[in-house]
């Protein structure tokens, strides 16, 4: 029977119901490289549930932007050893250790050497390998945290190629140790609560979803300072969807993606470069830094990609860190019996095609439906803040879930699979918008996956240090 959509306004919340090895790097005319076979499955990481840590113990790499905050969140939650930092600026551990010095912890430094992370790894009493440097060392140094027995979190996305995404997935199997990209949109408030309604069945069958990452850094990826060394201006030079993950992450959840559902092809088309070519060779004309910039291929502008899952679904991804737009990070949600949508903000939901809901009704669907992560800790998480408490709620159930050995919400296949859209939107651009397979990092288990606890039926128990 089709539930009264007025009832779940009106009710409380509802019991939870329950490849590909490498690819052309340049337009060749290369035949679509999902053709090559599957690789063996191993050990299945969705689901796995880690021994218990009564106290974990955390290293960070990298204390450039999201670093320090990243440490500072972590100093507040009960049961975390701040270990161990490493940077290879002095000054920036310094900067965090000051940041810190009214806390109990003491970490050991790491620095001086290009190779001083790895020397950080190798100490036997760490736990979790934090990881927040510029995207091509996040697969480097989780693989090498993995391989020396640690939990590594990494900063998104995990992997800038497909082979650094079977790197992750097949070291994570082997060792058994948990890789989690540190997806905080997974954990804002509007989307857990799409996340919650749609288990619920509020949405009917899931038909579509939209997600972006629309934001205007283009004076900061020209700084001297913002990105170490400009590597994000480097990373600039691939042309595709490079910065998927915020917009996906939270509709792949909704959509069960790798847990019921998986990301079959998809397509992607990039506007020319209107703007960041124009900049390189008016600032070189400046300055001889900016010469090595000056008359190299960007990439464009705007990206579209479009994806289809195996179940039929289909999602959108918008990426544009260029243009003069207001920030968009676009989470939408389509299914045959409701819709939402945030950004422009705040996030709506419509019943039909009449109209959004009222503000009342927003308000109590809101109250009513809250997910349980934001009903123990919402209003905590958003005073210590971190992207206005989503960063807080995201470290906060990480270390939850390794003190009380439950699976993560976030497994490697999810860091895998949402950020081999960077590479595979690449080849499709390169090849006149050409249909590309999405490799299946689960090898079949995806039919079987438990979806994402968002009961919170399990764990839950570690205290947050407010004082």
């Amino acid at each position: 029977m089709k539930k009264n959509r007025r009832d779940f306004i009106k009710i409380g919340s509802l019991a939870g119901l329950s490849a590909l090895s490498g690819w052309p790097t340049e337009s060749n005319g290369s035949p679509n490289p999902g053709n090559i076979p599957v690789r063996p499955a191993g050990f299945n990481m969705s689901g796995y549930a880690a021994p218990a840590l009564d106290k974990v113990r955390i290293g960070f790499v990298g204390l450039g932007n999201r670093g320090p905050g990243a440490v500072v969140r972590m100093s507040k939650i009960e049961g975390v050893e701040i270990a161990a930092l490493c940077d290879l600026r002095p000054e920036r551990i310094s900067h965090v250790k000051e940041r810190i010095k009214e806390t109990p912890h003491d970490p050991a430094v790491y620095t001086g050497s290009e190779d001083a992370w790895k020397e950080m790894c190798e100490r036997e009493d760490l736990d979790l390998i934090y990881i927040a440097t510029p995207w091509y060392l996040h697969t480097p140094m989780a693989v090498y945290a993995m391989e020396q027995g640690k939990h590594a979190a990494t900063e998104v996305p995990a992997a800038i190629t497909l082979d650094e995404c079977w790197q992750l997935v097949e070291v994570s199997e082997k060792t058994r140790k948990h890789c989690m990209m540190l997806e905080n949109t997974c954990y804002d408030f509007f989307e857990l609560l799409t996340l919650n309604l749609a288990r619920q069945g509020y949405f009917g069958e899931i038909i579509h979803g939209e997600g972006a990452y629309i934001h205007d850094i283009l004076e900061g990826n020209f700084s001297k300072t913002k990105y170490y060394d400009m590597w994000r201006l480097k990373q600039n030079m691939r042309n595709g969807s490079l910065y998927p993950t915020h917009g996906l992450g939270p509709v792949a959840q909704v959509m069960n993606i790798n847990r019921g559902d998986r990301m079959d092809y998809l397509v992607s088309v990039s506007s020319r470069d209107f703007m960041m070519g124009k900049k390189a060779k008016a600032l070189a004309a400046e300055d001889a830094f900016y010469q090595p910039f000056a008359g190299k291929n960007f990439r464009g502008n705007m990206n579209t990609t479009t994806i289809k899952t195996e179940q039929g679904r289909t999602i959108l991804l918008q990426h544009d860190v260029t243009s003069p737009r207001p920030y968009s990070r676009l989470h939408t949600i389509s299914g045959t019996e409701a819709y939402a949508q945030k950004y422009p903000l705040p996030g709506k939901i419509s019943e039909g095609h009449e109209g959004w809901l009222s503000e009342e009704d927003m308000q109590t669907l809101e109250e009513n439906h809250q997910p349980p992560i934001v009903k123990k800790i919402g209003e905590l998480a958003k005073q210590i803040g971190g992207h206005g408490g989503m960063d807080f709620l995201m470290d906060w159930r990480m270390i939850d879930c390794l003190r009380n050995g439950i699976p993560l919400d976030m497994d490697v296949y999810d860091a895998a699979a949402w950020s081999s859209i960077g590479p595979l939107s690449e080849w499709s651009v390169a090849n006149r918008s050409g249909a590309i397979d999405v490799p299946d990092f689960t090898r079949g288990a995806w039919k079987n996956n438990a979806p994402v606890d968002v009961e919170l039926s399990k764990g839950g128990t570690t205290k947050i240090l407010t004082a």
